[in-house]
């Protein structure tokens, strides 16, 4: 009688092959079926702190047609005519007809001081998915010698739907790819992309239940995609490649598969568990945002473990031999089985005779590029981060000639009825000095007054509304104007507004990242405490983990707050990266690496529970799997790449922080840090102090007898 719960599993479905993906279907379709049921809820408001408060108290009075208006702007500018040239009072025209055809509702127009620039101003509309910023653009074909330009709530677009779509259409000829090189066959490599994407899909079907317990962000399926595309291949592939291997060792495709089961199959359990556990710190920041992407990623991790411990024994089982059709003649590639590769056991075995001036050397490398994470500053990108060089400058220039443009702080105050006239004496109080310490600009638009004694303002603030300028004025506002204006007891305030949410969405996200950290490495401590029965192997896995992790912000750092990497990448540099993304990197870093970690040190082990000294377990561990997590890092970073193509600049630079961490870790981490780290330690590695015996023994595989492991490469 077979006691591996995942053993019996793949048992089963490889002993019922068209049941097993007939019930896989069924789920997939289910979980679409969900959502078809259920719909989706967006999250329409990811505030927090005083900026959520703000906002409540707005609504409780009737909602936004009760807020200070909000403007979209069009600018024009000429270095050379004036705005009394017939030329540029023809462009003014065009510019104010356009932007009353596309916003509705009338235009007011302003001259800047110098006599070369002019504004035309609405109220905002309904111009969604960048149809204001199209017809700017159309208006400056139409009128060359003029620079004109805009910004307001609706001359932006959301492009995430459009980057979803590209990413979508690119990720599957991309990680088709690298599989082809891996395998060198068709049918191998098209069985981890199957599997990828039915779990994405199924993912996909139970957002819409889960949306209604965690509103769902507009980037929370493009993540879904970028980490289920990852996981859900490099699952499949660990299965297929250990199957491969048990084959060529003369197994019966059944054997092999119960087999694979008991190993592979419990490996992607673990890994899987991991990953989970990590995104499942996303939790602990309490933000509306973080809990969306954390219940989304846990999702589609879920739904590849299921896949890989299920379907894929079915699949392999009807397949048989047949998996290695579709050989592609003269295609060089990558021997993920390792079993004809003399290029890993060359490298450990270098690593193995001087693990010092390997450990040191590599750890050097690291620690250097981690050293610019020293000064990662956090922040929402500026306005001005994806717009061309020449669009940016005159959104700056516009700025500039009109203060009153930039993005406002909306103070909400509410008040009993009899301190209403202190009120208004006090918020005149309150923008006058405002204005003369150049914390806001004039004109401040009043809100309409609420039946509840709720009265808003909108102050612009100074700087661009979203850099440190724009920042320290809503931090002022709070500590000094706000209290000393309108502290008195009674009345209730809020400052509030896109600034401001940026301001409380940082603080929240500084304050919350080491209870993060904490709730990820204890939990991972544990579980690898109890997989390997080893006080060493997790807390070397959590030092490598955090040494790769820190040298992918480092890179962060220098691409997305220099400049030189501007060009390449499409943005223009603000010194900040987007506020969420360390905390998220970490978490998913820290997953992820720990697939690699957990696959590299099942096997080592397998050969210690076989009889093997330390270093032919190392070596046997390392060489057998080098070929596999070579092919899964790749296909990350051919994932992971693509989103750093695309034109939203926090998915951009997670796809960036992703494939740098990831080559990183398959490289440096794995095969120098941590075969010399296990040379050094030796017996030491698997140290478990006697009041832990206690802990239940977790059935593995034993590897081959230690004649049969790979030879160690020749001394070159």
């Amino acid at each position: 009688m077979n006691r591996h719960p995942i053993a019996a599993i793949g048992r089963w479905s490889a002993a019922h092959p068209w049941y097993a993906i007939t019930l896989w279907l069924a789920f997939v379709a289910a979980a679409l079926g969900a959502l078809a049921v259920t719909g989706s809820k967006t999250l329409n408001n990811s505030s927090i702190g005083e900026s959520k408060r703000g906002y409540a108290m707005l609504d409780s009075q009737g909602g936004r047609n009760t807020w200070p208006a909000q403007w979209d702007y069009g600018y024009l500018r000429s270095a050379k005519l004036r705005v009394t040239d017939p030329a540029f009072r023809s462009a003014i025209a065009d510019v104010k007809n356009r932007m009353e055809s596309v916003l509705g509702g009338t235009t007011t127009v302003r001259f800047g001081a110098g006599g070369h620039s002019a504004l035309v101003a609405s109220e905002a509309g309904q111009a969604f998915g960048g149809a204001l910023q199209s017809s700017l653009a159309q208006a400056a074909a139409a009128h060359p010698q003029i620079q004109i330009g805009g910004d307001g709530p609706g001359s932006g677009s959301d492009n995430s739907s459009k980057d979803l779509h590209r990413a979508e259409k690119l990720a599957l000829p991309v990680t088709l790819f690298v599989l082809l090189f891996a395998f060198g066959s068709i049918v191998a490599a098209l069985v981890p992309v199957l599997l990828g994407l039915t779990a994405v899909v199924a993912a996909f079907g139970l957002l819409g239940p889960i949306s209604h317990l965690f509103p769902l962000d507009s980037s929370v399926k493009t993540i879904v995609l970028l980490i289920g595309m990852a996981v859900g291949v490099d699952y499949a592939l660990f299965f297929v490649v250990r199957s491969r291997e048990e084959r060529g060792k003369g197994l019966a495709s059944h054997d092999a598969l119960e087999r694979t089961a008991r190993t592979s199959g419990r490996t992607v359990v673990i890994a899987g568990t991991t990953v989970a556990i990590a995104m499942a710190g996303q939790f602990v920041v309490g933000s509306p945002i973080f809990n969306g992407i954390a219940a989304g990623t846990i999702a589609v991790v879920a739904c590849a473990v299921a896949g890989s411990v299920t379907v894929l024994p079915a699949v392999l089982e009807l397949l048989g031999p047949r998996i290695d059709r579709g050989r592609i003649p003269f295609l060089p590639h990558l021997h993920a089985d390792s079993e004809k590769s003399r290029f890993w056991p060359a490298v450990v075995d270098r690593v193995l005779r001087r693990p010092a001036v390997s450990l040191v050397a590599a750890a050097a490398v690291l620690v250097a590029l981690a050293l610019p994470a020293l000064h990662l500053h956090i922040a929402e990108p500026d306005s001005n981060t994806l717009k061309p060089q020449s669009d940016a400058a005159l959104t700056a220039q516009m700025f500039s000639d009109f203060p009153q443009t930039s993005e406002p702080a909306l103070l909400v105050v509410r008040a009993p009825a009899a301190e209403q006239a202190q009120v208004n004496q006090e918020l005149a109080r309150l923008e006058s000095l405002a204005a003369s310490r150049g914390i806001a600009h004039p004109p401040f638009t009043v809100g309409a007054r609420g039946a509840n004694g709720i009265t808003s303002v909108a102050l612009p603030l100074t700087g661009r509304g979203n850099n440190d300028a724009s920042r320290e004025a809503v931090r002022t506002l709070r500590s000094d104007l706000v209290p000393q204006t309108l502290g008195n007891p009674g009345i209730e305030t809020a400052v509030t507004g896109t600034t401001a949410e940026d301001v409380d969405f940082t603080h929240q996200i500084k304050h919350g990242m080491p209870y993060v950290i904490g709730f990820v490495l204890v939990l991972a401590f544990l579980l690898l405490l109890v997989t390997f029965r080893s006080l060493v192997v997790p807390i070397k896995a959590i030092v490598l983990n955090l040494l790769s992790v820190s040298a992918a912000y480092g890179v962060l750092v220098l691409v997305f707050q220099r400049h030189w990497a501007e060009g390449i990448f499409g943005f223009q540099s603000n010194g900040t990266i987007i506020s969420w993304l360390p905390l998220f990197l970490f978490v998913v870093l820290f997953g992820l690496s720990m697939d690699y970690h957990v696959f590299i040190l099942s096997r080592i082990r397998e050969g210690v529970d076989s009889g093997m000294n330390n270093d032919d377990a190392v070596r046997y561990g390392i060489t057998r799997t080098a070929g596999v997590v070579t092919s899964a890092a790749l296909v990350m970073v051919g994932v992971f790449s693509i989103f750093g193509t695309l034109s939203q600049l926090d998915v951009k630079e997670a796809g960036v922080g992703l494939a740098t961490a990831i080559l990183i870790d398959a490289t440096i981490v794995r095969a120098v840090l941590l075969p010399a780290s296990m040379k050094l330690l030796g017996k030491w590695n698997w140290y478990l102090p006697r009041w832990l015996e206690w802990l239940p023994h977790t059935s593995r595989e034993a590897a081959p007898p230690a004649g049969a492991a790979l030879p160690a490469a020749r001394a070159q």
